[in-house]
């Protein structure tokens, strides 16, 4: 199920999980204008496509103790798999990592990072640091959250 497998049916299944993935099928179901079981079969189908990856809480990061998002630059020493597959392994060991981007121009990858405070974030970077070897690491502290969303834009006019 590719991007053009998607109907406007799908997108519309989508666009309304992103919102509230906690709706009954039937409340789902005559959002999008469909019966409950042909619904609920799209939804299933989108899942086992890979399109819908899981049904979460979005929790706010500050009532759960991790006040302090971190934004942290990294240059690669190298740019081979072994350094490569040394940060992924980091990504994956290092909880307050929560997103990590490989990126084009100056930086090589974009990790953002949620901790308590600085002391808590001063302590992530030594061990960063210490477990990969890096040219260069710099991290920018958000002062303010303006907008977080798992929502993705996606068309629900077009057919």
């Amino acid at each position: 199920m590719g991007k053009q497998a998607l109907d406007r049916i799908d997108r519309k299944i989508i666009h309304e999980l992103m919102r509230d993935a906690t709706l009954p099928i039937a409340e789902l179901a005559d959002r999008v204008n469909l019966s409950q079981t042909p619904c609920w079969k799209r939804v299933r189908k989108l899942e086992a496509a890979g399109i819908i990856t899981g049904r979460v809480a979005v929790v706010e990061p500050a009532a759960i103790g991790l006040g302090l998002s971190v934004f942290v630059e990294i240059e690669a020493t190298e740019h081979t798999a072994e350094w490569r597959s040394a940060l992924t392994r980091v990504v994956k060991d290092f909880p307050e990592i929560v997103e990590a981007h490989r990126m084009a121009g100056d930086v090589d990858y974009l990790i953002k990072v949620a901790v308590p405070d600085m002391a808590a974030f001063d302590a992530f970077y030594v061990k960063l640091t210490e477990t990969l070897p890096c040219r260069n690491v710099t991290s920018k502290f958000s002062m303010e959250r303006i907008k977080a969303t798992n929502a993705w834009p996606i068309d629900i006019t077009t057919p």
